[in-house]
């Protein structure tokens, strides 16, 4: 038996819409409920129409993954239903999103209580979707796997060795994307085997510049870039105009190309995953936190604490037992 709520929608708007909406009635249960919710946030809430389209769609998907073709009784909803339609949309569409499910669903279940299609105000019962500090594990690469990463670009070509350049900088020193895509021709001391990195705040940072790091980059120099080349950006375009990558996600994409071809599908692909596994094989091989914050030039020691997630024997030893014993 359909509400009352939807007998008043069949008539093409309910009796507190404003006069001036035109917005004709659907066949469809799950549209006519989206089109009245669609006039409250317009008519009523003054909410922006470009916010409203993001809105709607989630609302069709809720009510018809809850009712699929069965009679819509708004009714019968429950916080839990709520609560489980967000839970899929994190898993299908991650934590950001989610969130804003969230929030969507608030709005709607108070709309439904405000026009007395649902008993109780189900909207303070909508649990919010959180992301602790240093919940997630760093994603890495096991040495084999990085190895495969670097034997993958072809060095007899300008494009692998260029590539092989970047993805050493990339591992050897844990360089991020954008500070590779900014060195320049005068960040490099040879002599004293340096290069100087520009982090973040504008610091310049001297690095030692390990061996096989620094005959990937001079080979690339003298067979690689172009001699007239006129920026002074280590790094350049394979193609016209020769000049510096435009952002980051270039390094990104060649960090995700040399994953393609080494068949590697890490679920995170970006320059960062070549830090994270710096980190995580000098954490593995006895370094300190304190060590690889120098490394990474972390600013704050609180930045290089989700690494200390990683050595679980450390952690077993000052973990309190589980009440309900051995699982």
């Amino acid at each position: 038996m359909k509400s009352l709520y939807l007998q008043g929608l069949s008539r093409g708007r309910s009796p507190e819409s404003p006069k001036k909406c035109q917005t004709w009635a659907s066949d469809d249960p799950v549209e006519r409920i989206a089109q009245t919710y669609e006039r409250f946030l317009l008519d009523e809430r003054g909410v922006k129409p470009r916010t409203v389209t993001n809105y709607l769609p989630t609302v069709r998907r809720f009510l018809a993954e809850h009712f699929g073709g069965r009679d819509i009784t708004l009714g019968s909803l429950s916080a839990q239903d709520a609560n489980q339609f967000i839970l899929r949309e994190a898993r299908r569409l991650g934590h950001a999103r989610a969130k804003l499910v969230a929030t969507i669903l608030r709005s709607f279940l108070r709309h439904l209580h405000q026009r007395g299609a649902i008993p109780a105000a189900l909207a303070g019962a909508v649990l919010p979707v959180t992301k602790w500090s240093l919940a997630g594990l760093p994603k890495a690469l096991q040495p084999e796997e990085i190895q495969s990463l670097l034997s993958s670009c072809d060095r007899n070509t300008v494009a692998g060795r260029r590539d092989y350049a970047i993805l050493l900088l990339l591992a050897r020193l844990g360089l991020r994307g954008g500070e590779v895509s900014a060195l320049t021709l005068d960040d490099f001391d040879w002599d004293a085997g340096i290069v100087n990195v520009s982090g973040k705040g504008q610091r310049r940072e001297p690095l030692p510049l390990p061996g096989d790091v620094g005959e990937a980059v001079a080979g690339y120099l003298r067979n690689g870039r172009p001699p007239g080349c006129p920026t002074r950006r280590v790094f350049v375009r394979l193609r016209a105009p020769q000049r510096g990558f435009a952002s980051t996600s270039a390094i990104d994409d060649i960090v995700c190309r040399a994953l393609a071809r080494a068949r590697l599908a890490p679920p995170f692909k970006g320059a960062h995953l070549l830090r994270h596994s710096l980190a995580t094989g000098m954490l593995r091989n006895g370094a300190s936190l304190e060590d690889i914050g120098q490394i990474l030039r972390h600013r704050h020691p609180e930045t290089t604490q989700i690494y200390a997630k990683l050595d679980l024997e450390a952690l077993r030893s000052v973990a309190p037992p589980w009440p309900g014993g051995a699982a």
